[in-house]
């Protein structure tokens, strides 16, 4: 209601919500603040870090021009019939350590050059860009909300990362490259000429390799892969190896890493000094501070969720319904997402709201939880929702057609990913 009618600010929406909550919960309201900002420290002791590594990471690759070099390359080799998946597979690869918006800021530009160089349908080329980077934002850490989910439900970050993976190829085909091409019927627009960036030759002079940046981009995801490898097969806690790779597979030390190998393989080839490294993480962080305070207060709702007892009221309705854990994870953060407009708040709620659900779950299920809830926050994007209207601009589409072509395409990711969740716990 603050968000959507009031136009307040998420941050402080979820702030006097949670003292409402604890309110009208009846419990005292000294306990209610000590809830919410025992919540909101967690989470962004949790979280706030790897953001925060995540958005110099995702800054060091946009300055250097690591991601112009990645996409020149590929759209080199590409075929006009190949050009869809291409760009899917570019958004996917940019997409893993960059934030949605910063990674829409940082493709839009290339979609629109590949649209009029190339005389393709914008639709046709910008939708599977568009799927690529919302697909591993909803399903895949270490982006903020599936993160903040692990933590909440206490999952296992290895296997949701490598589960989420798995879903999100599928999903990620069907709501891009097929999709696009209904959607490009639907809406035949030429790419805007206003939005089309001139680049400067002598952006192109010094930057780094193309094999350089796709090793730095991955690194993160590799370890962290690896991490959960060594659990399962190792599986003794006490082990040198497993401890080891505990180290470093955890999130905070894979990014960090990469950060620092990312000095060396993109800012250095490009020509960066010292001087200006300090510059480009102050510029790299600066955005992030309005993400970080509403992920930190979405951990304080959930943790005045769970002290005022509503999650357990949840847990004793839900016990009565005759719906799968999963399922009723998923509806949740669609609510949510319809609600609120973000994905982010959607599943901060949800992993607080259905926290007490995976206590008795396994592994795996407990990973198929913060999956569930990471689809359901993708649902139907519409007005209230910042990314809708990022992509309205950018594409020079109207209201209609855009909910006719993005808000279609995350409602179709959040359906299949959904679904597909729910036939892999029917499997594992």
């Amino acid at each position: 209601l603050l968000i959507t009618k009031f136009k307040l600010h998420a941050f402080l929406s979820l702030t006097i919500g949670s003292l409402a909550l604890g309110a009208f919960a009846g419990a005292p309201l000294d306990k209610v603040i000590t809830s919410f900002t025992a919540g909101l420290g967690s989470t962004v002791a949790g979280v706030g870090v790897l953001i925060a590594l995540g958005a110099i990471l995702g800054k060091m690759l946009a300055d250097s021009g690591g991601a112009d070099q990645i996409v020149d390359t590929i759209l080199a080799k590409a075929t006009p019939r190949s050009m869809p998946w291409t760009m899917v597979l570019i958004a996917s690869v940019i997409g893993l350590p960059l934030f949605f918006e910063v990674g829409i800021v940082l493709l839009i530009p290339v979609v629109l050059m590949v649209a009029k160089r190339g005389n393709y349908s914008l639709m046709r080329i910008g939708i599977p860009a568009l799927a690529g980077l919302s697909v591993m934002h909803g399903l895949v850490p270490p982006h903020p909300g599936p993160l903040v989910a692990i933590d909440a439900v206490d999952a296992n970050l290895g296997v949701t990362l490598a589960l989420g993976v798995l879903i999100a190829i599928p999903t990620v085909i069907i709501a891009g490259p097929l999709f696009a091409k209904y959607a490009a019927r639907w809406v035949d627009v030429p790419a805007p000429d206003r939005m089309i960036p001139q680049r400067a030759s002598e952006e192109l002079e010094k930057r780094p390799g193309f094999g350089a940046t796709l090793s730095t981009i991955l690194l993160p995801v590799v370890l962290m892969l690896l991490k959960a490898l060594v659990d399962i097969i190792v599986d003794d806690p006490e082990n040198v190896v497993q401890r080891t790779f505990d180290v470093i597979g955890n999130p905070l030390i894979a990014l960090l890493v990469s950060v620092i190998v990312g000095i060396f393989t993109l800012l250095r080839p490009a020509g960066f000094g010292k001087d200006r490294l300090s510059g480009l993480v102050e510029k790299g962080l600066a955005p992030i501070a309005g993400i970080l305070l509403i992920v930190g207060a979405g951990g304080g709702f959930k943790q005045t969720l769970i002290d005022s007892g509503v999650g357990e009221m949840i847990l004793e309705i839900s016990k009565d319904w005759s719906i799968p854990a999963l399922l009723l994870a998923w509806l949740i953060a669609v609510a949510i997402r319809l609600a609120t407009g973000s994905a982010t708040v959607a599943t901060v709620s949800a992993a607080g709201l259905v926290a007490p659900l995976a206590a008795d779950m396994s592994t795996t299920h407990a990973a198929l939880l913060v999956l569930a809830i990471g689809a359901g926050s993708l649902f139907f994007s519409h007005v209230n929702d910042a990314g809708f209207w990022l992509v309205k601009e950018y594409f020079g589409l109207n209201v209609g057609q855009t909910i006719k072509t993005w808000s279609v395409m995350e409602t179709i990711i959040s359906v299949v990913a959904g679904a597909l969740v729910l036939l892999l716990s029917l499997v594992i």
